[in-house]
This record gives C-alpha cells, sequence and structure tokens, in this order.
C-alpha cells in the first residue's frame, strides 16, 4: 500500500467534492493507464492513483481515512478494502462516451430495410405509372403495443439487476478490485422481466404483416433501377424510426424490342426487292407505327433511328432514341413466277463471287456496341 497522502495523489485539498475527487482521478487515469501510456512507471502510478480514488470516493472510507488515516482502514493483504467500477474509464478510451451498456441495447435503434423485386412490362417500364406491391413487413405488435406483455398484464422491473439491464461482478486484478459488467441474464439486458408474455407476437413486441402499398413508377426505369420508399421496410426497435424499402426493377422481355440505356432496339426483316429497289415502310415502336424510308441498296446491318422514340430519361427531361437494324430476308421457296423472275435477274448480274471483308455478324456487333 502507498504511503503517500490520497488527496496529494489525486492532486486535490482535503475539502475537494466528490465530483472534484472523481474528475481528478479520471484524468489521471487516462494519463497512467498501462494501455496508453509511455510512461515507464505507468503501472505503478495507476495502482496508486487507482487506491486513492477507491478510498476517496467512498463516504464511509473517506471519513474514516480522514480521521484515522491508513491504520483506520483495516488491512486486506497489505491493501485497503475497495471497490473501483473502471466501465466509464474504458468506455472513454474506447470511444463509447460514457454511454452503458444497457443503455446503448435500449437506445431506439432504426428498422432494417427491405427489398422487394417488382416485374414490369416492357411498356410498363417505358410508360410508368402506378404500380400496386405486396410484401411482409414486421410491425409493432397490435395486441401488447411492442410491450411483449399479454393484454391486461405489464412488464415488472427485473430483480436481478433493479431495471438496469446489466449486472456487475468485483474480480481481483493487479490494479486492484475490478467491476465487470456484463448483460442481466434474468432479463437479456432489457431491465424488465414478463410473466405472461403476449401470445400474438410471443414476447416479441413484433409482428409479421402483410403490407400493400400504390407505388408510383417513374417512366423509363429498366432492370436494376432501384426505387426507394422511405420508411416502408421493418419497424424500429425500442421506438427507433421504420427502415426503408427498396423496389428493384425486373423488367420482362419484349417479343420485339429491347433495351441498351435509354435507346430501344428493333430488328427488322425487308425482303430483297425492299433492300435493292428501297421502299417506305411502317416501323413498330412504342409510341405506335412510325414511317421509315429505306433507300435502294440498303445491306444487312444497315441501321437508322427514329430520334425521340426510345425510353424517357429517368434523370432529366428527353427521350432516347430507337435504332432499327435492317435485316434482309433471302426467301426459302419460290414459286414459278419468282424463279423465273430470279433467273432472268441471276444472268444479269453476272456469276461473279468476291470475299467479304467484314461479315454480318461484325457489323451486329458493332451495331450493339459488343
Amino acid at each position: 500500500m502507498t504511503q503517500r497522502d490520497y488527496y496529494e495523489i489525486l492532486g486535490v485539498p482535503r475539502n475537494a467534492s466528490q465530483e472534484d475527487i472523481k474528475t481528478a482521478f479520471r484524468q489521471l487515469a487516462r494519463q497512467y493507464h498501462p494501455d496508453v501510456s509511455q510512461d515507464p512507471d505507468a503501472e505503478e502510478k495507476f495502482k496508486e492513483v487507482n487506491e486513492a480514488y477507491g478510498v476517496l470516493s467512498d463516504l464511509e472510507k473517506r471519513s474514516t481515512y480522514d480521521r484515522l488515516g491508513r491504520a483506520g482502514l483495516g488491512d486486506m493483504n497489505g491493501m485497503p478494502d475497495f471497490t473501483v467500477d473502471f466501465a466509464d474509464l474504458f468506455q472513454e478510451f474506447f470511444g463509447f462516451g460514457g454511454v452503458s451498456q444497457s443503455a446503448r441495447r435500449n437506445m431506439p435503434r432504426r428498422g432494417a430495410d427491405l427489398n422487394y423485386q417488382v416485374s414490369l412490362t416492357f411498356e410498363e417500364s417505358i410508360f410508368g405509372g402506378d404500380k400496386e406491391v405486396s410484401y411482409v413487413r414486421e410491425e409493432t405488435c397490435h395486441s401488447c403495443k411492442g410491450s411483449g406483455a399479454e393484454p391486461g398484464t405489464t412488464p415488472t422491473r427485473c430483480s436481478t439487476c433493479g431495471g438496469r439491464g446489466e449486472v456487475r461482478q468485483v474480480r481481483q486484478t493487479f490494479l486492484g478490485s475490478m467491476v465487470q459488467v456484463t448483460p442481466c441474464p434474468t432479463c437479456n439486458g432489457r431491465g424488465e422481466v414478463i410473466s405472461t408474455i403476449c401470445k400474438t407476437c410471443r414476447g416479441r413486441g413484433l409482428e409479421q404483416r402483410s403490407v400493400k402499398r400504390v407505388v408510383p413508377i417513374p417512366g423509363g426505369v429498366d432492370t436494376g433501377t432501384r426505387i426507394r420508399l422511405a420508411g416502408e421496410g421493418q419497424a424500429g426497435i425500442n421506438g427507433g424510426p421504420n427502415g426503408n424499402l427498396y423496389l428493384e426493377i425486373q423488367v420482362q422481355p419484349h417479343k420485339f424490342f429491347r433495351r441498351r440505356n435509354d435507346d430501344i432496339l428493333l430488328d427488322l426483316k425487308i425482303n430483297i426487292a425492299q433492300a435493292a429497289l428501297g421502299a417506305d415502310i411502317m416501323v413498330p415502336t412504342v409510341d405506335g407505327q412510325a414511317k421509315l424510308r429505306i433507300p435502294a441498296g440498303t445491306q444487312p446491318g444497315k441501321t437508322f433511328t427514329l430520334k425521340n422514340k426510345g425510353a424517357p430519361h429517368v434523370r432529366g427531361s428527353g427521350k432516347g432514341d430507337q435504332v432499327v437494324i435492317i435485316n434482309v430476308e433471302i426467301p426459302s421457296s419460290l414459286n414459278t413466277e419468282q424463279r423465273k423472275l430470279f433467273e432472268q435477274l441471276g444472268t444479269t448480274l453476272g456469276s461473279e463471287v468476291r470475299p467479304q471483308e467484314r461479315s454480318f455478324l461484325d457489323l451486329l456487333k458493332e451495331v450493339f456496341g459488343g
């Protein structure tokens, strides 16, 4: 046991208040704690500070010390009989801000987020509109209003921890008697004991419910688009706010159209006469039929752009385009008259063949960016 005066060790006068003593101890303990101090004598100084505070922080021990000195404190293997709770000090060291474990467990916490997949037709993704979604989430139990106790009963204060939600056990260390704080095993840190649990939620305070919401879907969404609905997720804990609901868009394939960002792609077959002679044709778009001029001599893989016939921009105004990819269809069977006409055409075109530098497949890859 140190022979120095305890008031001198803490650097406070003999008439110091209990709050002054506590403040001085916390400052010195932070300064000399072996885990943070570089002082070679930190461990011995920390023991000394711990010993002084263990006596002066206890009003009865302090009064005895003031009247009788160390002799009045008794002898426990050469050390005074004291116990110090370092929980708040360690919380400061490691960033807990002095909040107890029980308080942190019972603080309001935001509920978990939910993800829900919404399937849209191609047209719905382009034009948008209201979409009803149904999903399951946890909400505050309607029977017990979140208390976890059967209606007509109320939770009672835990007799083990006195409602603190934590228990403290004293253990001996080289620093003296230390207090270890753990969640109460009786109430699991709640501070309350439920004698008759709610039959609806089985004591959880939450129950699963099916929820329906009508959600406005903006035009131009595509597979992978996420829409956030604030506060529509799982219920908060201890009165905290609800989480969010995230809708993940999945667009069904269309029979003809495909998306490339905000552009719409359309493969269009024309016959060999239309490709060779040119033609004015009607092309399907999401907005209806549109006129397209095919110039004479159009080759397979040729692309034409219909401006502002694509998907709306989700962010900002305007629309993408529709890209029409031409494929010349070769007839697989001919009637007698058609065969005769092709034979006549063939004699005028000759029989010479020429290697092609780029294949039709290469042209398509160029169109699709791959």
